[in-house]
């Protein structure tokens, strides 16, 4: 029996979310996730307007954070999907900020889909906007800014958008560049936001971290290799760039940084 599709279609693009916001973290610490929480419905993020989803690793790694981000993302009934590390405090900025934020994007750039405090628009072109127990305010940028990659340490991302992070990907590291990446094949863009909340520690690079990064460039190399493609009526030639060779070679690198550094003074 068949079914006309486009009524579904029309719903779908039509969601009225019984959310405003999901809040979803992947927690090995039961007590600091507590106070994390606690900090969030203090600054408004209340149960009348926000669910909260973790995903338990208190005692072991059930979960990786690939397998868990996608999780979230599927199961998330909130207008806006908030995923989070457990270390974080609301104790800055509320929710009526968090709010301002996503009314600048949505007049800046109605294909936004990820936001962030922090990321990175190119090299050497790092911004962010958080606090930190010992340091206070630390903010460089000017906000809104498209980025490419984002940290992972506060994480919002539209549910409407349909996006997910890599099924052939794992581990704890770098799921924000490739939902950024995932987010530009599908036509939406990601931003560093001016919203400071209080992260209680820094990221760490250890060897899982370069085990991710490898993998995530073999991947990535891979899809966007030049190469033909036959369909069946046609058949045409795909290619990032035709001067590859040139733009990938450490020199390269070098004039780029130093342009972004001119650039940012300008």
């Amino acid at each position: 029996m068949s079914r006309d599709m486009s009524i579904q279609a029309t719903s779908i693009a039509r969601v009225d979310h019984p959310f405003e916001f999901s809040i979803c973290t992947l927690v090995t610490r039961k007590g600091e996730y507590q106070e994390m929480l606690q900090s969030f419905q203090s600054s408004g993020f209340t149960n009348d307007l926000c669910e909260y989803l973790f995903a338990d690793n208190t005692e072991g790694n059930v979960f990786d954070a690939f397998e868990a981000f996608n999780l979230f993302l599927r199961q998330a009934k909130g207008k806006y999907i908030i995923i989070c590390h457990q270390d974080i405090l609301i104790n800055e900025d509320d929710i009526s900020d968090l709010r301002n934020r996503l009314k600048e994007l949505d007049l800046k750039d109605p294909n936004w889909a990820i936001c962030s405090n922090s990321g990175a628009a190119g090299p050497n072109h790092i911004v962010y906007h958080i606090s930190y127990p010992e340091k206070g305010l630390m903010s460089k940028g000017r906000f809104p800014l498209k980025v490419a990659a984002i940290d992972e340490n506060f994480i919002l991302v539209k549910n409407n958008a349909l996006l997910k992070v890599s099924n052939d990907l794992s581990g704890f590291h770098l799921y924000g560049t490739d939902l950024c990446l995932q987010a530009a094949l599908n036509g939406f863009s990601a931003y560093a936001i001016a919203f400071n909340l209080t992260h209680k520690s820094f990221g760490n690079r250890d060897q899982e971290f370069y085990r991710i990064e490898k993998e995530l460039v073999k991947k990535y190399d891979s899809f966007f290799r030049s190469r033909w493609i036959q369909t069946n009526n046609t058949i045409f030639f795909l290619s990032g760039s035709p001067i590859k060779f040139l733009l990938g070679n450490p020199l390269a690198l070098f004039f780029i940084r130093m342009f972004n550094s001119v650039k940012k003074k300008l």
